[in-house]
């Protein structure tokens, strides 16, 4: 039998120290030799500075830069989320006004030198890992709208069999031929807009066999957040997507499909 390997891939942290603490706990107790984080350390949760000692100089975690990192690192005046719509832009303004102001500038300086990509070889795959896409930091990913031909063709264009991507906030995935896969990993710093408070990650495994994915569920003290959300003065739509674990902002670039699943 070969010697099994399993690996943490998480996105999207937006402030949320209490579900970054339970993930990375919950990845360790499985034996995850390395965890990936693949961006968005601020945004929407309270007290940026607090996900930082989580995430800085520890040995088995590796933090790439997503499009929030590099605005906030280099002080830019907003998040380049790629939202289209005024809504949309009004609350993730809030968001990054607030995340600017309350991150220190030790912090800023290391988002703005976080590495883009990662690559790996794991059981004869080549790995790929980026934030939106491996073409743009803030594309977004939705599953409805990629069709295989399109994954193939970003499989292809950028040399990797396995692709791990964030930005979306919501998890899914798919095989293609030849054993190659996309995985979007969905977000630890708030629920997927499925009526649940968890969060989710994805749990690699890889062995002789190869690379499988499953997604993890991931519970956290999310009452303790809203209420420090609250003392914030955060958005009130905010805390409600907290408690219960359906989104009530970002919702104008979601497709169709995907908005069909939620409440709103």
């Amino acid at each position: 039998m070969s010697d099994l390997r399993r690996f943490a891939v998480f996105g999207g942290v937006y402030n949320n120290f209490l579900s970054l603490e339970a993930t990375l706990r919950d990845a360790r107790a499985l034996g995850c030799e390395a965890i990936f984080c693949l961006g968005d350390m601020g945004g929407f949760g309270p007290q940026p500075d607090r996900v930082f000692p989580l995430l800085r100089d520890v040995p088995d975690l590796y933090v790439m830069q997503g499009n929030y990192d590099h605005s906030i690192g280099n002080r830019l005046e907003d998040c380049a989320c790629g939202y289209t719509d005024p809504r949309d832009n009004y609350y993730a303004q809030i968001s990054y006004d607030y995340t600017l102001a309350n991150t220190a500038d030790a912090h800023k300086d290391w988002l703005r030198d976080l590495p883009t990509e990662f690559r790996h070889d794991w059981a004869g795959k080549r790995v790929l890992m980026a934030h939106g896409s491996p073409r743009q930091v803030n594309e977004f990913l939705w599953e409805s709208m990629c069709p295989d031909a399109f994954l193939e063709h970003l499989l292809k264009s950028y040399e990797a069999d396995v692709l791990f991507v964030t930005h979306t906030g919501i998890p899914w995935k798919r095989e293609l031929e030849g054993g190659r896969q996309v995985i979007n990993v969905g977000a630890i710093g708030r629920p997927a807009n499925n009526g649940r408070t968890s969060v989710d990650y994805a749990l690699v495994e890889v062995d002789d066999e190869g690379v499988r994915v499953a997604f993890r569920e991931v519970a956290y003290d999310h009452e303790a957040l809203a209420a420090l959300m609250r003392e914030e003065k955060l958005p009130e739509p905010f805390v409600e997507t907290i408690l219960t674990g359906w989104w009530t902002t970002c919702l104008e670039v979601m497709p169709a499909r995907e908005r069909a699943l939620g409440v709103y």
